[in-house]
């Protein structure tokens, strides 16, 4: 029975977060069309728009190979195991022991590299550019990534991300400057891989300055639904990486009940509604930037990390 358990709430997880992304996408355009005092699209428009996109035909061009069609599988399926094994309402999951943080960039590495070939296959001047900017882009954000991870492994002891959660909430809130610098940096680098504003709008096709749309401009049918369904879900794990690193408390640790887990389900949506609406803010309140201010935006993000990082080695609580 307990076998049984496990493996039921890991299959909880695991749907939970392919059940809400769309949501979570839906919220954060209905949220930045108030605060534009517009109506905007129905939260649920998400789930329609991949649902049609999954009925339509797909059209190929003739010189697509075999690599052009394996992507959105490759991408869609990376993501999801990103997003299902990171902790959302609670750690030790049958499956927690797989989600280390170095392995989780290389999935989400693994996802930009079959992006970038796919937008490059076809040979359009819009898929080169925008692979040649999604490598720019990941070039950058990567090594800021692994700074972010090393810091918290330093706290921890430990890169795996569901003793990482434990960990942290199970000590007494403190403020830390060296997670304060930490997060900013996962927050800037957040924005950068989800194609977010400042760094990318992801509402607009405008040719001069689109990263991720021009990858997947010649997509249709069912490959662009699982590639918009894999972004809604970048979204879900970057969002819950951050509760999970640096806002566990509330997360169901073992040994745990049904009413903890539930209750760690419940504050999860509620922290992922709080960010979704922060990033509705957030976009409404700046601009998109050139896009060769993106290297240095990037780069404060590499910065701030690798600060974090140096304070925690050298006083191990700070």
């Amino acid at each position: 029975m307990a076998l049984t358990g496990d493996f039921l709430m890991q299959g909880v997880q695991m749907f939970l977060v392919l059940a809400v992304a769309p949501a979570l996408t839906g919220l954060v355009r209905k949220i930045k069309a108030r605060l534009l005092l517009h109506k905007g699209p129905s939260i649920l428009q998400p789930y329609r728009d991949l649902a049609r996109l999954m009925r339509k035909d797909v059209l190929l061009a003739h010189n697509a190979s075999w690599l052009f069609r394996v992507a959105p599988y490759v991408i869609f399926a990376a993501i999801w195991i990103a997003a299902a094994l990171t902790p959302t309402f609670a750690t030790g999951l049958m499956f927690n022991w797989t989600a280390d943080l170095v392995a989780i960039v290389a999935l989400l590495a693994l996802a930009r590299f079959a992006l970038a070939l796919a937008g490059m296959d076809i040979g359009t001047p819009f898929g080169g550019l925008g692979s040649s900017r999604e490598m720019m882009v990941s070039a950058l954000a990567e090594p800021a990534m692994l700074m972010i991870v090393f810091s918290t492994a330093l706290l921890a002891g430990t890169t795996q991300l569901s003793q990482i959660a434990a960990h942290l909430a199970s000590q007494p809130f403190v403020l830390r400057a060296s997670m304060g610098l930490a997060l900013i940096a996962l927050i800037i680098v957040s924005l950068a891989e989800n194609a977010r504003i400042p760094v990318d709008n992801p509402s607009t096709h405008l040719e001069l300055t689109m990263i991720h749309e021009a990858m997947v401009l010649e997509y249709s049918g069912r490959h662009l639904a699982l590639i918009e369904a894999a972004a809604a879900l970048k979204l879900v794990f970057y969002f819950s990486l951050i509760t999970c690193l640096f806002f566990p408390y509330g997360i169901a640790t073992p040994p745990m009940g049904l009413a903890a887990q539930f209750l760690g389900m419940g504050l999860w949506l509620v922290k992922m509604t709080l960010l979704a609406a922060l990033l509705a803010v957030g976009e409404v309140s700046v601009s998109k930037m050139r896009l060769f201010r993106v290297a240095e935006f990037l780069g404060g993000a590499l910065v701030l990390g690798l600060i974090a990082m140096v304070l925690l080695f050298v006083s191990g609580k700070m």
